[in-house]
């Protein structure tokens, strides 16, 4: 749900089912004060624009662009812009058992839910990730790249700045679990394929696997499903494919999508890499 208002704000809500129901939000030019408020859940925040003026646990604090606001299950908290223009900023809504379960994970035994006692946190490094799980998380057929975002997203911030920071578990070399996890993402790399069922494939849990196939192949298991569809999507194009149908055959979103990741690891756009071949295409780049 989206609510544009007359000032220039923008407030949208969503839901991801893939993720247990995860909430979502994101708001622009956000200028109203917040009024006193709590959260049966955690509520996960970036600044992407301006400043927030946040009021928790009896103090102040001031969240510039690039923080990250992190409010446990029943803090009251309010904030406001620290001027006039207002802030614009990106949230998740996880559940205690989301943030428990993936802490628990990462450590490799059940732990409790976690508590941070700092609300507003400086890390470019979670700030980033959280920002572009964010953006994942508005994308259909991403199902890998969301769920292996997630998990990696409630361990950083559980191992990096939780009150009782768990150790993950040691890396080993699962070698068999993660040919087999390659085999399967180069079978099916046309569908929307999840961490889930690679991690049930392989006997391994999400976290753990995301972890030895990184380290083994270099890179984690959603960014290589990217490189293969990326490497059918060549093929195709060299054989005067249209550039929306070689997109859906090899997976992505649509056209754009195709050509956001195709840049980013050719170096040129599916257009320009057809052209090589001399095929003519009619659509835009």
């Amino acid at each position: 749900m989206r609510r544009e208002t007359t000032d220039g704000r923008a407030i949208r809500f969503w839901r991801v089912d893939g993720l247990r129901n995860l909430e979502l939000m994101r708001a622009t030019q956000e200028t109203r004060a917040i009024p006193r408020r709590l959260h049966e859940g955690f509520e996960i925040s970036i600044i992407e624009k301006g400043a927030q003026k946040l009021f928790c646990r009896g103090a102040t604090h001031l969240a510039p662009a690039g923080s990250v606001v992190l409010i446990n299950p029943g803090d009251v908290h309010s904030a406001e812009g620290l001027n006039q223009t207002g802030w614009s900023y990106r949230s998740f809504y996880p559940t205690s058992a989301d943030m428990r379960d993936a802490t628990s994970t990462a450590a490799g035994r059940a732990l409790p839910t976690p508590s941070f006692s700092t609300p507003v946190i400086q890390d470019r490094h979670v700030a980033r990730i959280l920002r572009e799980l964010h953006g994942l998380l508005e994308l259909p057929k991403a199902a890998l790249a969301q769920e292996s975002y997630s998990i990696w997203v409630a361990s950083q911030l559980a191992t990096r700045h939780a009150d009782q920071r768990p150790t993950p578990k040691a890396v080993g070399r699962e070698h068999k679990a993660v040919s087999i996890a390659r085999d399967f993402i180069e079978a099916t790399y046309a569908e929307n394929i999840s961490l889930a069922q690679i991690a049930n494939l392989t006997g391994l849990s999400s976290f753990h696997l995301i972890r030895v196939f990184t380290r083994q192949v270099g890179i984690p298991p959603h960014a290589y499903l990217n490189q293969v569809r990326v490497n059918q999507a060549r093929k195709l194009l060299g054989k005067a494919r249209p550039i929306s149908r070689v997109a859906s055959e090899t997976g992505f979103v649509d056209q754009s999508h195709l050509a956001k990741h195709f840049k980013r690891i050719m170096g040129i756009t599916p257009g320009q890499y057809a052209r090589q071949f001399l095929v003519t295409q009619p659509e835009a780049e």
